[in-house]
């Protein structure tokens, strides 16, 4: 017996890649929470594939009820890192709302979100949309075709209300930065203001994600913004219609990305190399030989357990296409991106223009010099972790060094003006220049004093 288990374990040792060398962890019991959101998918590919296992961890996953739990949670220690908003670890070291120093050495995905707005709304906005030769919409749609529908709740005495996910969300700026481009005006937040409705023509508030669909059959809102499945839900219920995606407002948007307190990554350096080694190698799979694994990506993110809505739902995004009208299903291979285009890498610029925006709506209530932003970004996103877990993938024959950006200062190259809804391109190494150029929204000097724009 004991001349056959060392046989397999030869053959199988020569079949292999180069087994891991298993780091001496700190700690090896680890809770992560996440968000019912199909961007959470490397987490449950770590965890179901054995990623997290083969580097000697023994994660639980566990849901959380919403955003606000969820940082809690890392904050106070019951979770050792979660599935983040983008703009959580960014808001939380600066101080605005929940105050703790949370950091990122892995950045989840690309693209992945929508805004979609009700029935009544659409057949109000279709008039002013171009169409194509077969009369379906063409796309991308502008927010300019929104904004006579917005005007006539006005002239009735309504508002006109959206739903976003958390004020610090991508979600929350995408759907502000899609509505400025049209030309409407989403609201400024100001010193003790939490609502960012200042000045607003268009009133956003919080809803939950998987609550998005449930709120806009209600009536409450009139749209939202909102990572998948709960765009192509809308379409699946016959309540409302997709828009535009965030691809289509910015090709190859920054996402979610992996939080930990910096404190976590201080006391537990291998631990948390282990863990980005292994979201790291999920993100490869998910992506890997043309997204072939993606079917299998989608049943297990069907489960209950983790996303748990219908395989097709999931399905109609995951897999390369999305559905806008019933029945108008299109080809969009890189809805969602996990490992392409360096989508794990942190990169500072990501994290510039996060804080580009809290300053552009009045989050960031002063104006702060670009310096202040590279600093902040440096302290929050940590390449230099993400790199190292690579190297070791690299040495172990799990990765491709092709696939890694060693040489990258941190920064992408500048964002071309094409590659934006409003034509705008986004150069991280200059944020006041970028804000600067956006149309509405503070810059230089500005700031909101009650309900007025001074500077």
């Amino acid at each position: 017996m004991k001349q056959f288990l060392f046989g397999l374990v030869a053959t199988t040792a020569l079949a292999s890649p180069a087994f891991a060398q298993m780091l001496e962890l700190e700690k090896d019991e680890l809770t992560f929470g996440f968000i019912k959101l199909t961007d959470m998918a490397p987490l449950a590919v770590a965890y179901e594939n054995g990623y997290f296992l083969d580097e000697g961890l023994f994660v639980t996953l566990e849901a959380q009820a919403n955003w606000k739990v969820l940082l809690d949670g890392v904050v106070d220690g019951t979770l050792d890192g979660a599935h983040m908003l983008a703009g959580q670890p960014l808001a939380a070291t600066i101080g605005y709302g929940t105050e703790a120093h949370i950091v990122t050495p892995f950045s989840m995905d690309l693209n992945g979100n929508g805004i979609t707005v009700s029935n009544e709304v659409w057949d109000m906005m279709k008039p002013n949309i171009p169409t194509m030769e077969d009369g379906r919409p063409q796309h991308p749609i502008s927010a300019e075709a929104l904004v006579p529908v917005v005007e006539s709740f006005r002239a009735r005495g309504e508002s006109f209300n959206m739903g976003m996910v958390f004020p610090v969300s991508t979600h929350n700026y995408e759907l502000r930065y899609w509505l400025a481009a049209g030309g409407l005006n989403p609201g400024y937040y100001g010193q003790g203001d939490a609502t960012g409705q200042i000045n607003a023509d268009v009133f956003l508030s919080v809803t939950p994600p998987p609550q998005m669909p449930a709120t806009l059959e209600a009536g409450t809102i009139h749209g939202y913004c909102v990572g998948e499945p709960w765009n192509q839900q809308a379409v699946f219920k016959g309540i409302g219609v997709p828009v535009i995606t965030d691809y289509q407002i910015w090709k190859n948007n920054p996402e979610k990305v992996f939080g930990l307190t910096a404190a976590f990554t201080q006391e537990n350096p291998n631990t948390t190399l282990a863990v980005t080694k292994a979201l790291i190698r999920a993100a490869i799979w998910l992506d890997e030989n043309d997204n072939a694994n993606r079917e299998a990506a989608v049943e297990i993110l069907s489960r209950p357990e983790y996303v748990g809505a219908d395989y097709e739902v999931i399905a109609n995004s995951m897999t390369g296409t999305f559905e806008y009208e019933k029945g108008d299903v299109r080809e969009v291979p890189d809805f969602n991106v996990f490992f392409r285009y360096n989508a794990t890498y942190p990169f500072y610029s990501d994290a510039v223009w996060y804080l580009t925006q809290m300053r552009r709506w009045g989050q960031i209530g002063e104006a702060k010099p670009d310096s202040w932003y590279d600093e902040v970004a440096k302290s929050v996103y940590k390449p230099e972790i993400y790199l190292e877990a690579a190297r070791l993938l690299v040495d172990e024959g799990l990765a491709d060094a092709a696939d890694f950006p060693w040489d990258s200062d941190g920064y992408k190259a500048a964002t071309p003006a094409e590659d934006v809804i409003d034509g705008i391109g986004y150069d991280g190494r200059q944020p006041n220049a970028y804000l600067d150029s956006l149309e509405i929204g503070l810059k230089g000097a500005q700031k909101v004093v009650g309900n007025d724009i001074q500077g």
